[in-house]
């Protein structure tokens, strides 16, 4: 049987006085927070919450937050972890569209809670996640573990544990709907890939919210091991942790990398203690790997590729080939070799395996591929078909299995690690008067690896410009969606025989000189 709770009664009955979770200065043992959990779980059912109930969580990272991943499915309800960058418009549309009963927010976040006011119609229950006091009227966490505790109502195999919103194509975010297998299946691939055991400490600085973190936090979770928590990434707070905490595996998108080991502060800090670090979300520019390497030179570096639908990892690439020279140096601009409980294939448009070396969309099957998108069942038959997940990345596979991306053929940019879909900001910025026209893509950029870039035509006679542009967009949508460039042009954009814009023509002149489209 597959089901997230296991692996805390794992934890609890093979080292129940062993440490759990660190934040800031609060320290518990397993079996003090598998009480906490199940509390927490049976306060959330003496409120009305029940099996199958949706749960959204809007908050920072602490072990508050990883508690309620493991009170949630204790009762058999599903999270909703909603990232933190969203604009409120975005928030309320993952609430309705998931029909949420129930709001986890901290005061980071409470600044959402005014424009949302009246427009939570399902949502029974706000409640309070942070250590300061809550606002009058809203239940505090805290005041949830003087509950009895409730029995694990084992959920498990193929329901549904979480709702992971991800962006559309058509700009509208879906649900990814994960099972309890899906989850714990990846677990195990993290666990694997990782090497975690009962001695890991592993930090929590990516955002809780993505699902790259929750691989590891239900893998360490299932090992024994212990978690530390820093509410955000800042690159100081992260070394001090690591020092502080006695680290060994961390988790960093390459832009945080790049950002602490130029940091001025950086030898401030004993990290002799961390052993593995794996990245994903885009490749190592070379630069950044050599810095790394020459101040972190017994750190192991693994790169992960993967998506939400994937729960979320495809494959690994060992940290023997992280390197710059040597027979394995050719390896570097490759994503790995497929996770253990994954298959991959390269085909071409009519979904056929095409030969190794050939380039082409890359498939995946394996017990961790979702279960589909909440409510959308014409999108969930797009990319699903006989156990395959169509996954939109253009890659060629080699004789050996190591994958390389080359390509984008889904209209996604990715920036500093997040997936941005031109789609929902060029809706946005359709809303401004005065736009004929507008593209957005992803162009090459030295520090976040792609930046989003609009190019709009206004239309005749008007006066737009790009504070303007900018300034509506941060209304509208999370500011990693905001354009940080804009061009504007009087002539149409290039369209095809179909009549869609032709953005590879569009992108053209910003990648010249790189060997792919994606960065």
């Amino acid at each position: 049987m597959f089901s997230l709770t296991q692996g805390l009664r794992r934890a609890l009955q093979t080292r129940p006085a062993a440490p759990s979770t660190a934040f800031g200065t609060r320290r518990r043992t397993w079996e003090q927070t598998a009480d906490r959990v199940a509390r927490v779980a049976g306060a959330l059912a003496a409120l009305g919450i029940k099996r199958g109930d949706r749960v959204a969580i809007l908050a920072l990272n602490s072990d508050r937050y990883f508690e309620l991943m493991y009170a949630l499915p204790w009762i058999g309800a599903v999270m909703v972890p909603l990232n933190t960058r969203l604009a409120a418009p975005e928030i309320e549309y993952i609430l309705e569209d998931s029909g949420a009963v129930g709001l986890f927010i901290d005061a980071a976040m409470a600044h959402h809670l005014s424009a949302l006011e009246g427009r939570m119609a399902a949502v029974r229950e706000v409640i309070w996640l942070d250590d300061i006091s809550s606002p009058d009227g809203m239940l505090h966490y805290e005041d949830l573990t003087a509950y009895d505790m409730a029995d694990d109502l084992g959920a498990a195999n193929d329901e549904t544990a979480g709702l992971f919103y991800t962006g559309g194509t058509t700009g509208r975010s879906k649900g990814v709907m994960l099972s309890h297998a899906n989850l714990v299946v990846n677990a195990m691939n993290a666990v694997a890939g990782m090497g975690f055991d009962s001695d890991t400490a592993y930090i929590h600085s990516g955002a809780m919210f993505h699902l790259a973190d929750g691989a590891s936090t239900f893998g360490v979770t299932l090992v024994g091991g212990r978690h530390a928590f820093v509410p955000r990434f800042e690159p100081v707070e992260v070394l001090q942790t690591i020092a502080g905490e006695k680290v060994t595996h961390a988790q960093f998108v390459p832009t945080m990398i790049n950002m602490m080991v130029n940091h001025p502060r950086f030898g401030e800090f004993d990290i002799s203690t961390l052993k593995l670090v794996l990245y994903g979300a885009s490749p190592m520019p070379e630069g950044v790997l050599r810095k790394a390497i020459e101040v972190m030179a017994h750190v192991g570096m693994i790169h992960g590729y993967g998506m939400t639908e994937a729960a979320p990892i495809v494959t690994l690439l060992p940290a023997r080939y992280t390197t710059l020279s040597g027979p394995y140096a050719g390896r570097l601009k490759s994503c790995g070799q497929a996770a253990l409980t994954c298959e991959v294939k390269v085909v071409d448009a009519n979904r056929e395996e095409v030969p190794r070396g050939t380039a082409g969309e890359l498939a995946i099957r394996g017990p961790n591929i979702m279960k589909g998108y909440w409510n959308k069942p014409d999108e969930t038959a797009a990319v699903l078909e006989n156990g395959w997940y169509y996954s939109g990345d253009g890659a060629t596979m080699d004789k050996e299995g190591f994958v390389f991306i080359v390509d984008r053929l889904k209209d996604m940019i990715i920036t500093g690690g997040e997936n941005v879909y031109s789609a929902e900001v060029e809706n946005a910025i359709s809303l401004i008067p005065g736009v004929g026209e507008v593209a957005v893509i992803g162009v090459p950029d030295e520090r976040w690896g792609e930046r989003v870039h609009a190019i709009i035509v206004p239309k005749p006679g008007t006066n737009l410009t790009a504070d303007l542009v900018l300034a509506h967009c941060r209304e509208q949508i999370a500011g990693y969606k905001c354009p940080r460039s804009v061009d504007f042009r009087n002539e149409p954009l290039p369209l095809s025989g179909a009549g869609k814009v032709l953005k590879r023509e569009l992108r053209e002149p910003y990648w010249k000189g790189y060997t792919k489209a994606v960065n």
